[in-house]
């Protein structure tokens, strides 16, 4: 039996991180919460998420900064950033420092969610590439 796809939602706002927790998991996915970039990689050192949405704006270190230090520690694992103050440079950064995906809040749900799963199946594409590689 395939384990379940699972997403890390990584968001200082209690109440989006609940909800959008909440929404996930009713279109099963197993979703995982950290409120902080710290957190989310003790998670991610842990349970090696299938794919990470990470909003750009939060105390301490920002998505920008924890989007680097994943995509260093766990270059696999695509990350989706979420921000509800984003700029071009923001999302031109993002894209430079290896994001998947950047899209602004209010996150419509049918889109991220379309995006989740675009993301997990390229991550088993480009998983499946590198067992294929002769060593």
């Amino acid at each position: 039996m395939a384990r379940a796809r699972s997403v890390l939602l990584v968001d200082d706002e209690t109440l989006f991180l609940a909800t959008m927790a909440k929404v996930l998991a009713r279109h099963g996915l197993e979703v995982l919460v950290a409120p902080d970039a710290a957190s989310a990689m003790d998670i991610m050192e842990r349970t090696d998420p299938d794919v990470v949405v990470l909003d750009v704006r939060m105390p301490g270190q920002n998505g920008l900064e924890a989007l680097r230090l994943m995509k260093e520690r766990h270059p696999m694992t695509p990350v989706i950033l979420l921000t509800g103050h984003g700029t071009v440079d923001d999302g031109q950064e993002a894209f430079r420092s290896g994001a998947f995906d950047f899209q602004t809040k209010p996150a419509k749900v049918s889109k991220l969610l379309e995006t989740i799963e675009e993301a997990i199946r390229s991550r088993g594409l480009v998983e499946e590439a590198a067992r294929r590689q002769p060593t």
